[in-house]
Formats: C-alpha cells, structure tokens, sequence
C-alpha cells in the first residue's frame, strides 16, 4: 500500500508539473529583420461593393485603398492538435493572396516542445507538425488557401479589394459571400462572411474546409474575439479558429506585431523562424 501511494503520489506531482509548464507564456519571437515599409500606392475604392462589404471598407480605408504585397504576423497564443491546450508562439508569413508559411513553438515553461511548420507556396501546400506528422495534398491546398485568406481578411484586408481574382456577392445587409482563388486554374472557393451589425467590421468567415488529406469538408469558424485592434488597418488583436465537430475553438491567436510590403521571398521559404 505504501508503494502504491508513493507511486500515486509521484504520478500527481508530474500531473501538476506537466500542467504548470503549459501555464508559462512563452517569450514573443523577435522582430522581423526588415522594417515595415507603407504602401507605395493606391487605388479608388471599387465601385458596387455589397452593402456591409462597402461600409466595412469605407469606414477603414475612405475612397482610397493601400496595396499591400506582403505581411509578416506575429504574436502569441494558444492550441490544441493534440486535445489539451499548449500556449504557444507565432510567426505567419504572407505574400499576399500568392502564398504563406506558418512557424508555430508550442511551449512548456517558456521551452519549445512542438516546432510546426506549416507552407502554401507555389500553389503546393505541406504540414509538417511532430507526432501527429505530415500532410500534403489537393485538400491541403485547398485547406491552406481558406486560411490564407482569412489571415489576410484581418491582417491585411485591403488586399480583399486590390486583387483583381477576389470578388464579392450581396447576401443581406449583414452578410456577404468572398469568392477567393483557389489554385492556377479558374477555380474559386467561397467564404460567408458575417458582420457586427454595430460596429460594421467583420466577425465571423465560415466556409466548408478539409482538415487533412483523408477527410471530407467540415465547417470551419474564423471569428474574431473581442474589440481590441492592432496596427494602422485595424487588425483585430485576437481571433479564434473552430471546427464544427469540436467542441469548441482549436485555437486563439493574439497579433502582437505586423510587418507590411517587406520582402518575404526566402523567408517564406525557409522553415523554422
């Protein structure tokens, strides 16, 4: 009896370990090596937007819209591939509306445990996360290309006007559909996208994604969490991502810093920070 409480006891203390270790927030990762740099150009806010879609825009950019060629996301937050929750910290690298590369540590007591890289470059796209493994496929891709385009619909939302292949279709007063390009073929693939009736900016994108390459289209939730804002086009400072099978969000994702229009053409390439 005596070795079964020692033993018991010994289990509870790495329990308690192991949970206060998740509790650590993590470091933010450095800056970007290049300073953000302003748009070198505009151009006229486009004419017949849907309702919700035009006051959203004209309420952040007036009747002239940045171009924006490239973002650089950071911060911190929070997932859970595995089922538990792992506070982590974040990099997402966009050549905007061509391709993207996600770094994501995982962190126990400010450690990284789990490197994820993640790519969407030259149309191909590959998960590579430990234990769980890696991914790649047409529905990959097409996964990959939704969240492209969610990222950038709140990181860098201009570019949901100044690229010639995304358009938008009227729903009602407080919804729209964003047809965005998927692949090098003439295909697209298709947001609804919800918006605060009070505040006007964009709550929630839902679209029909695959989660891997042997599954089929499940609902999947961007929403935006909270008022707080981040940077000079009103990046929201917190978003969520759920699948509709869960029980709720997978992951929170908190901005802490932007980089605008820096040249991303290696690092997007490259894997690791």
């Amino acid at each position: 009896m005596m070795a079964l409480g020692i033993v018991g006891g010994v289990s509870l203390a790495l329990i308690f370990v192991g949970w206060l270790g998740l509790q650590v927030q993590p470091a933010p990762f450095p800056d970007y090596p290049e300073a953000s740099q302003a748009p070198s150009r505009t151009v006229a806010m486009p004419a017949g937007l849907p309702k919700p879609v035009e006051r959203y825009f004209r309420g952040l950019f007036g009747h002239q819209v940045p171009v924006i060629d490239s973002v650089v996301i950071t911060g911190r937050g929070r997932i859970r591939p595995m089922g538990f929750w792992m506070p982590a910290r974040t990099r997402f690298t966009h050549d905007a509306g061509r391709g993207y590369r996600h770094y994501i540590e995982a962190c126990w007591f400010g450690l990284p445990f789990m490197k994820i890289n993640e790519r969407y470059v030259d149309g191909a796209s590959l998960m590579e996360i430990p234990i769980i493994g890696n991914d790649s496929g047409p529905k990959v891709e097409q996964a990959a290309n939704l969240g492209m385009w969610a990222e950038l619909s709140a990181a860098a939302p201009s570019v949901l006007l100044t690229d010639p292949r995304v358009h938008w279709e009227a729903v009602d007063d407080a919804t729209a559909c964003l047809i965005v390009p998927l692949g090098e073929a003439d295909t697209t693939d298709t947001f609804a996208v919800r918006f605060d009736p009070a505040t006007g900016r964009i709550a929630t994108l839902e679209a029909m994604r695959y989660r891997d390459s042997k599954g089929e289209k499940i609902l999947w939730t961007a929403r935006t969490e909270g008022g707080g804002r981040v940077g000079p086009y009103g990046t929201p400072d917190t978003g969520s991502a759920t699948w509709a099978d869960m029980d709720g969000p997978w992951a929170y994702f908190i901005t802490e810093d932007l980089w605008f229009n820096v040249d991303v053409s290696e690092y997007i390439r490259a894997r690791g920070l």
